[in-house]
């Protein structure tokens, strides 16, 4: 169980490192575009299937994904159950 844990953290942290780096902009080139491309690839077989269930709440001329607070939650749920 403790690997099942330590692993549903990790996730958590690579999900959290993605949307920190979602708001400033990225160019194509260099170092932090790898780091965003591995981070995107890990977290999108998982917030893609999601975000096409769960429109963006519109917030004037904002768009707010509601995916990752989801998973977030969905996470947290899983490790009180397990951990």
């Amino acid at each position: 169980m403790a690997v099942v844990c330590f692993l549903l953290q990790l996730y958590l942290l690579i999900l959290l490192v993605r949307i920190v780096l979602s708001w400033f902009p990225i160019s194509g080139e260099g170092f932090m575009s790898s780091v965003y491309g591995l981070l995107y690839s890990l977290t999108e077989p998982v917030l893609g299937p999601l975000r096409s269930i769960l429109p963006p709440v519109r917030l004037g001329g904002v768009a707010l994904d509601l995916s990752p607070i989801v998973v977030f939650l969905g996470i947290n749920i899983l490790m009180t159950a397990l951990c």
